[in-house]
């Protein structure tokens, strides 16, 4: 059985997820895709229905995909530098 949520539990989710994305935001040579790039975990990890790039967008509070697909399709940063970051 799965207890509710408290705002301490919350607080230490995003601590956790903070300490987490630092390993990996050095990846990201500018700010803005650095944001997105955290926005974009977010996204992944929040509890929408579809995780296209609409919707992650509507997540992040962006009004149409065009960031969240820049960072995948065209922002620098290398995927396997920080998937070996996360191991």
């Amino acid at each position: 059985m799965v207890g509710e949520l408290t705002s301490d539990d919350l607080q230490e989710w995003v601590s956790g997820l903070d300490v987490l994305f630092g390993r990996v935001a050095g990846r990201f040579g500018r700010v803005e895709p650095r944001r997105q790039a955290r926005a974009y975990l977010l996204g992944l990890l929040a509890p929408i229905e579809r995780k296209n790039g609409w919707q992650l967008a509507e997540a992040a509070g962006d009004a149409a995909p065009d960031r969240m697909q820049r960072l995948l399709n065209s922002a620098r940063w290398n995927p396997r530098e920080v998937r070996a970051d996360l191991r």
